[in-house]
């Protein structure tokens, strides 16, 4: 039997092999989240220095993208071998420090990268084996990256969020549906998602800046819920907006009650966007059609 007809026939083999395959993309997550908000930042250097009619900066001795350099210990800078860079087995067998100078490293690349594997296989178990299945996987790479970006710098970089949409409006435009699952939606769904989801964050940034004279988000969360609305359709919106915005509240209360921080200090909403749009995914058109039978129950 071929390898695709194996996962067919078999779920728990297609689930475990997409835990595994998300343990490895958790691992390349990683590596985006660091390193993409430091080539922009880079990037908007030589810009501005071009727009001010100033010498340009100068350029970093070696390449610096996704691929180079290697990666390295950020306290000593030795690079990091082969085997100390197997996801999550790496971590365990060094117990969490760097194999040359002891240093600590942070849990959070571990964390990343279990996240992404349970996310996947939870996909994959949802949704079966499928087009369906890898279209969410797409989508869940995608916000685990784009939440811990804005965590780290309170921003949604284009360079993810316009990918997404239009990656959204394609899969809809595709059009290989699934019986288990709500995506692909259809295109009129999507177009009008994409649509409405900037259009309505936008909305309420520029009523809260006329009231207040103050910017309450970033543009980046408007396109955030635009890519959201163009793979989960017009529909899902509302459910999206309501659970960012109360677990938001709540989870943003108690970070200023602890940390003792001013009302006043920002606080990132994409984090919020990203897991109230990945629930959706998995439960949002259930909730909503048991919304409407209810009232459509009643006499």
């Amino acid at each position: 039997m071929r390898l695709l007809d194996v996962f067919a026939a078999e779920p728990a083999l297609f689930i475990g092999a997409c835990l595994v395959v998300g343990v490895l993309i958790g691992s390349f997550l990683n590596v985006v989240i660091h390193r993409l908000p430091v080539m922009l930042e880079r990037q908007w250097r030589i810009e501005c220095a071009q727009w001010a009619g100033d010498a340009l900066p100068a350029p970093p001795a070696e390449p610096f993208n996704l691929v180079a350099p290697r990666s390295a210990c950020p306290a000593c800078h030795a690079p990091i071998t082969a085997w100390q860079n197997i996801p999550l087995v790496s971590y365990l067998a060094l117990g969490g420090r760097c194999a040359a100078c002891r240093a600590r490293i942070s849990a959070r690349y571990p964390l990343v990268e279990a996240l992404t594997g349970l996310m996947s296989a939870a996909v994959a178990w949802r949704f079966g084996f499928g087009a369906a299945t890898l279209a969410a996987l797409l989508l869940t790479w995608f916000l685990v990256a784009l939440a811990f970006i804005d965590i780290d710098t309170q921003y949604l970089p284009d360079n993810l969020t316009l990918p997404l949409l239009w990656l959204g409006l394609l899969v809809s435009l595709w059009g290989v549906t699934a019986t288990n699952a709500p995506i692909p939606v259809d295109l009129r769904s999507s177009v009008a998602g994409a649509l409405a989801g900037y259009l309505s964050l936008w909305s309420v940034y520029q009523l809260f800046r006329l009231a207040t004279g103050k910017e309450g988000m970033g543009y980046g969360d408007f396109k955030l819920l635009a890519a959201l609305g163009a793979w989960l359709g017009w529909q899902l919106l509302l459910p999206i907006v309501l659970v960012a915005a109360g677990v938001g509240a709540v989870v943003g209360a108690l970070q200023l009650w602890i940390q003792g921080r001013d009302r006043a200090t920002p606080l990132a909403f994409g984090p919020y966007l990203a897991a109230s749009g990945w629930l959706m995914l998995f439960c949002g058109h259930e909730v909503v059609a048991r919304y409407f039978g209810f009232f459509a129950a009643r006499p």
